[in-house]
């Protein structure tokens, strides 16, 4: 049974060739069950703390997640999504820039009190 914010069949066949492999240590926890615990976890906005025990040990998803990101998996995930979307026909890529300027009041910007700069001595020490 697929519960409601896990990966599906098709979506877990189409991710798996992008993981890195365990190539040492002692055997891992099921690397689907833990993307399925980092995919709740974000689909949801709880902490790492609440995901529910059924993805494995919090602390595990949370270095896991650090690892995949820090190793650029979930870049390849993202370009091999892109591409498969792209080839299907189902990115349209139209891009549009907004160049809005929005004024802040002066104090927002942090300009000194009063308006004036401090007066600058000359190296002799008269001001």
């Amino acid at each position: 049974m697929i519960r409601r914010h896990e990966l599906s069949d098709a979506e877990w066949e189409f991710v798996r060739p992008l993981l890195p492999a365990s190539l040492r240590g002692r055997k891992r926890l099921d690397d689907r069950r833990v993307l399925n615990g980092i995919v709740w976890k974000f689909r949801t906005g709880t902490a790492w703390r609440d995901v529910p025990e059924r993805y494995g040990p919090w602390q595990t998803l949370h270095t896991r997640f650090r690892r995949w990101a820090l190793d650029g998996t979930f870049e390849r995930m993202l370009r091999a999504a892109q591409a498969r979307a792209d080839a299907a026909g189902d990115i349209d890529w139209l891009v549009s820039v907004d160049s809005t300027v929005v004024r802040a009041h002066q104090h927002a910007a942090g300009a000194r009190k009063g308006g004036r700069a401090p007066r600058v001595s000359d190296a002799r020490g008269a001001v």
